[in-house]
């Protein structure tokens, strides 16, 4: 049985580490989801953009395999640049994770949600109403997808954005503000957790984590996964059953 994970977000959920500096990961017991079925797993995991990289969910997912013996299916939804705003309910991205997930979930159980944004909602005006409209976006979420125990992991925001010269000036500090929302979402929200990011190192553009960076990230999501309410897997029900969570297996 496949244990899915629906990843989220913007680029550096897609995931933009350079191929060439790597870390190899074993990705034999690793599917992606590509046209509603499962595939080998190959680099680069997202297809958001011909430039897409190194993902944060190849040591997540290599990790999880190993340790929990299930194969791990990645639907890779996350989309480089965007806002908050766009992956709110009635947005084409919504709907293309929920819709993905679904497919996904024909075959699959829904282990688990991925999530890294925020670089899109630094500007003054955006980052004080980030946690009341990310809160509104996760109880919709869960809510389509029938997923309201499933573990939900939010990542943290790099340090490196204070020097990012694509980022106005005035706002490059605001990631700590997000930081601290992200944060009080986990503490106030059921099964979820947040990922810090601290110490972690950039690409030359100091807006997206290195490969290297990416791949201590993905061990720094599997390990606050790990405190998370994960059930145990039940045996698989038939593909043409209804979609089901890990929990509704139960």
């Amino acid at each position: 049985m496949i244990h899915s994970f629906l990843l989220i977000g913007q680029s550096n959920m897609a995931g933009r580490g350079f191929v060439n500096e790597a870390v190899p990961v074993e990705l034999s017991r690793i599917k992606l989801l590509r046209n509603g079925l499962w595939t080998p797993a190959f680099r680069p995991f997202s297809a958001d953009r011909g430039f897409a990289g190194v993902n944060l969910a190849e040591s997540f997912a290599e990790r999880y395999a190993a340790e929990q013996a299930a194969e791990a299916g990645i639907i890779a939804c996350a989309d480089g640049g965007t806002r908050l705003e766009q992956w709110m309910p009635g947005q084409p991205l919504y709907d293309n994770a929920v819709n993905n997930a679904r497919l996904a979930m024909r075959s699959s159980q829904l282990a688990g949600i991925l999530w890294h944004q925020g670089e899109g909602d630094m500007a003054d005006g955006r980052w004080q109403v980030y946690e009341q409209n990310f809160k509104s976006f996760l109880q919709a979420l869960r809510k389509d997808l029938g997923a309201e125990d499933v573990p939900f992991l939010i990542g943290g925001l790099g340090d490196f954005l204070a020097e990012c010269s694509l980022i106005a000036p005035e706002t490059r500090t605001n990631y700590a503000r997000l930081n601290e929302a992200f944060a009080a979402i986990a503490a106030q929200e059921k099964n979820v957790g947040f990922v810090s990011a601290q110490g972690l190192g950039a690409n030359p553009d100091n807006l997206h984590f290195s490969a290297a960076a990416l791949h201590e990230f993905g061990l720094r999501y599997y390990e606050e996964y790990k405190k998370l309410d994960v059930p145990v897997e039940k045996p698989a029900a038939a593909e043409d059953a209804a979609p089901r969570t890990v929990l509704e297996a139960l």
